[in-house]
């Protein structure tokens, strides 16, 4: 049935529906499945896969090779192959390397390991922000009217959707990194190309890795925390998340 020929009684249903649905999907999120997740994440943070030994190993080969040498005479005319066997001028000059335009081993590939990490992390990432944003919604259809006086509780509901938002927000910042690192990865990959034989910018590639290597197991640990600490402050509060008004003054309305 489309909006445009739904009644109003009916549209009014169904988004009552949806209320429901969004309030009993996110109880059972926060009691059944935030735990879970603490759970598997630290079991992943603690797994061989994300350990800090792995470090040594993360470098990947950059697959661009240094490029031959070219010998210039006493005019700047670069030498042949033939040329450079028979020349005996002493005076040659030789230039280490020139600008790479085609790379004569193919692609320079991604780093796989950090790839195969970044596959992991990336759908955990994009599942802690739907989950955060379910749960600023299920407090705001509990929030109830503006009123003067009694309003603890709606601070508490206030309190835990700033934190929501917060974690949504910090998560969708995780999502950004991991593209800036491989746009940085290719800028400098882009440099050893263009200037094989500098091997500050082949070791910054390896630093890179190394970084973001860090700064992966640096998430999977955030996210961790954000599910805990989400936990936390809602079944602490639970209650008064459900109920921000106390039953005495619901009856004077």
């Amino acid at each position: 049935m489309s909006a445009k020929t739904m009644t109003v009684e009916e549209a009014n249903e169904q988004l009552d529906g949806f209320k429901a649905k969004c309030k009993k999907d996110a109880e059972h999120l926060v009691k059944n499945l935030f735990p879970q997740k603490v759970v598997h994440l630290n079991e992943l943070l603690t797994s061989e896969q994300f350990s800090m030994v792995r470090l040594d190993n993360i470098a990947e080969e950059v697959n661009i090779p240094y490029m031959e040498p070219v010998i210039l005479d006493n005019d700047g005319a670069p030498l042949s192959k033939k040329r450079r066997k028979s020349e005996t001028n002493n005076d040659a000059v030789v230039v280490q390397g020139t600008p790479v335009h085609i790379l004569p081993n193919g692609k320079a590939p991604c780093n796989k390991y950090i790839s195969e990490l970044c596959a992991i992390i990336k759908p955990l990432i994009r599942e802690l922000i739907d989950q955060a944003n379910l749960i600023k919604m299920w407090i705001t259809y509990l929030i109830p009217r503006i009123e003067d006086g009694n309003n603890f509780g709606v601070s508490i509901q206030e309190d835990t959707m700033a934190e929501a938002r917060t974690v949504e927000t910090e998560a969708a910042t995780y999502l950004d990194q991991i593209s800036r690192y491989y746009m940085t990865r290719a800028k400098v990959i882009s440099k050893v190309a263009k200037y094989p034989h500098v091997d500050d910018y082949r070791q910054t590639v390896l630093e890179l890795d190394e970084k973001e290597f860090v700064s992966l197991r640096l998430v999977l640990c955030e996210l961790r925390n954000h599910y805990a600490s989400l936990h936390d402050i809602i079944m602490k509060n639970i209650d008064r998340i459900r109920k921000p008004r106390n039953c005495n003054t619901d009856n004077m309305y």
